[in-house]
């Protein structure tokens, strides 16, 4: 594990403007400018598929993991010391915020987020209080030390989008249907939006105090919003989820949105605000580019479960993703969804390297 090396406001490795971070290839390709090679990362690309990552981790749940500036430190490092990626994530979790203002919850392996008193009623609203910075000091300190330790490689923030949050909130964890949740959303429209409110402030919150601390990049995870209908999106999701890339716009970092089976909500993922928009492994980067509308950039979108056929299978569908990405203005290279825990950080390597040597012939 690294000492955390905190760096001060001064010190021009927390600069976000500082020239070779500025023009690192992601975020480059994000500002849709001309890059030497495609820029590739990987979601989830810090944490459960590598060794290190299960060695460090072991005895220590989930959420504690989060709130241990050194912990988060070294578990984000990880990948950028063994892949050729050209961004780090930052290691925590969409539901540390909710845990940061008092919602009781868990994270439960084999499960997933737990909440001990879901919210379905106005009084339930009370739980979901505005995030201040010192609710999650740990974070501002475990970004700023690592800005200095990564120097001209990007760091990502992130955050839950809105109505992920609010269905394990609705549901009380994971849910196939998104009953509840939508029950809510037809049938108690006010509530759903009153809600869907304060969630979003609370991701604004969040990504800001990310960014402060020296994030050179964000993304909102809204990783369940595939749920929904395109009209359903427009009417009860959309609203919310444009103010958070709308507050967000003026801190001076790209912004990215992704989901999964999205296929259908691609163009109003866009029209949200973002200026990336996130392609799971479902819909081929150009019909992408024709459903998302100019002035973004994409990102994806190689099938995770693909790195585990063969190599000649892998190369063959990453040279695929890199051709059809070259239709966007913009095309950051990682999979449709994250790692999954059984990968071979080996092939994960390899993709790297071939994502940049396949990208400059």
């Amino acid at each position: 594990m690294v000492a955390l090396d905190v760096a001060g406001p001064d010190d021009p490795s927390q600069n976000a403007q500082a020239p070779a971070l500025r023009d690192s290839p992601f975020l480059r390709a994000c500002r849709r400018e001309p890059v030497p090679h495609t820029p590739v990362w990987f979601m989830r690309q810090a944490g459960r598929s590598l060794p290190e990552y299960l060695r460090l981790r072991e005895g220590v749940p989930m959420l504690e993991s989060c709130t241990r500036p050194d912990m988060i430190v070294e578990i984000t490092l990880q990948p950028v010391r063994r892949y050729a990626v050209d961004a780090a994530i930052f290691f925590s979790d969409i539901m540390v915020p909710l845990k940061a203002i008092g919602v009781d919850l868990d994270i439960k392996p084999g499960v997933g987020p737990v909440i001990a008193d879901p919210i379905r009623d106005e009084a339930g609203l009370g739980a979901v209080r505005p995030l201040e910075p010192d609710d999650v000091s740990y974070v501002t300190e475990a970004v700023r030390g690592l800005a200095g330790e990564l120097g001209a490689t990007p760091l990502i923030g992130f955050a839950g989008g809105p109505f992920t949050l609010a269905s394990y909130l609705v549901e009380g964890g994971p849910s196939k249907n998104h009953d509840r949740t939508k029950a809510m959303m037809y049938g108690a429209p006010r509530l759903w939006d009153a809600l869907m409110g304060r969630l979003a402030d609370l991701t604004i919150a969040f990504l800001k105090v990310q960014v402060a601390a020296g994030a050179s990049a964000v993304q909102v995870f809204d990783s369940w919003v595939g749920a929904v209908s395109p009209q359903d999106y427009r009417e009860s999701v959309l609203p919310h989820t444009s103010r958070i890339f709308a507050e967000v716009a003026g801190l001076g970092v790209p912004r990215i949105h992704f989901g999964v089976g999205t296929g259908e909500l691609l163009g109003l993922m866009g029209e949200a605000g973002a200026d990336v928009v996130g392609v799971d492994w479902r819909v081929p980067l150009d019909e992408a580019v024709r459903r998302v509308e100019p002035g973004k950039a994409l990102q994806g979108n190689l099938d995770p479960s693909i790195l585990f056929a063969p190599w000649e299978t892998v190369e063959r569908r990453a040279r695929d993703v890199l051709a059809r990405g070259r239709t966007a203005e913009g095309h950051v290279f990682n999979l449709g969804h994250g790692v999954l825990p059984s990968t071979d950080p080996d092939v994960l390597a390899r993709l790297a390297d071939l994502v940049h040597e396949a990208s400059t012939e």
